[in-house]
């Protein structure tokens, strides 16, 4: 005889359940995770007065898309009913992303690693921000990769309403306002240019006022 696995007992579902929870949570985890990455350079900027450069820049961005591809599956948890499918869509979208904040990352990395080069900006915890975004870039795509593995064990399932869906739109709006802040961070470094210095020494914008006036 062969032994089958009955995936339709109560003990199944309330385990495919959990998982799907667990997913959501992950996701929950990952959309403010990465979004407190970006306060943390936005801090840098305003308080410490460090000017990113546009690899700094690019490298937000993509941690920025990396949270929305957490963002998705959020989203898709708070209508209520979620399937494999968002689940492999979101963490899909978020690999995307933090292969190419990696390979961004890497560059920044190649560009100051001789000896001798102080490198750009100041260090944080004996790295620099470029290395420590490499670092969370390659923990990212590994952590997805492990949780698409098991995206097959939380197909349809329910997300409860409460705190789940509260918590999840708290975590989005969170995302929102910081991708607005950056938006408004790159206009006033860059001014009323196309481009970015590569070594920016103020914000363009106000001088570009001063000069019209």
């Amino acid at each position: 005889m062969t032994a089958t696995t009955d995936d339709t007992t109560p003990a199944a579902a309330g385990r495919r359940a959990w998982l799907g929870q667990l997913q959501y949570w992950l996701a929950v985890i990952f959309v403010v995770g990465w979004t407190g990455v970006v306060c943390g350079g936005l801090g840098t900027q305003f308080i410490g007065w460090e000017y990113p450069c546009p690899l700094c820049m690019i490298q937000r961005m993509f941690m920025l898309l990396a949270a929305l591809g957490g963002a998705y599956i959020v989203r898709r948890g708070m209508t209520g009913a979620i399937h494999a499918r968002d689940y492999m869509t979101g963490w899909g979208l978020s690999i995307v992303a933090c292969v190419g904040g990696g390979f961004t990352s890497w560059r920044q990395t190649m560009l100051h690693i001789l000896p001798g080069d102080p490198g750009y900006g100041g260090p944080v915890l004996g790295l620099h921000l470029y290395v420590w975004a490499w670092i969370l870039f390659v923990a990212a795509i590994a952590t997805a990769g492990v949780l698409l593995c098991f995206s097959d064990e939380t197909a349809a399932h329910t997300i409860p309403d409460r705190p789940h869906r509260l918590i999840g739109a708290i975590a989005i709006w969170f995302l929102a306002v910081v991708i607005a802040i950056n938006l408004v961070a790159v206009f006033l470094e860059e001014g009323f240019h196309w481009f970015l210095p590569d070594d920016p020494e103020r914000y363009q914008f106000f001088y570009d006022l001063h000069i019209l006036s």
